[in-house]
């Protein structure tokens, strides 16, 4: 037990249980909140399926903006929290 307490493996495991089931959270915000509004200024509409040909090749950046809207979210929710971390950190150094 003492190498649970002293490398903080519970509070990295409640940290990536947390991360894990944020994720879900923001993903599904992406699909059922923020890509509905964007999908009206989608040629055709259904984001999931949007694609672009150029020629044989098929690239489909409906999902990709989905997906990088959800990563920038993540992103900005782990900086916020890491600042707000590492602001305590140097004043309860001091």
């Amino acid at each position: 037990m003492g190498f649970l307490r002293e490398y903080k493996v519970v509070a990295l495991a409640v940290a990536f249980i947390m991360g894990v089931a944020s994720t879900a959270l923001i993903k599904s915000m992406v699909d059922n909140i923020i890509m509905p509004v964007i999908t009206p200024f989608i040629p055709g509409g259904a984001w999931k399926t949007a694609t672009f040909s150029l020629g044989p090749i098929v690239f489909g950046w409906g999902p990709f903006v989905g997906e990088l809207l959800n990563f920038v979210i993540i992103a900005l929710v782990v900086f916020m929290i890491a600042k707000k971390v590492m602001k305590e950190d140097k004043v309860s150094k001091k």
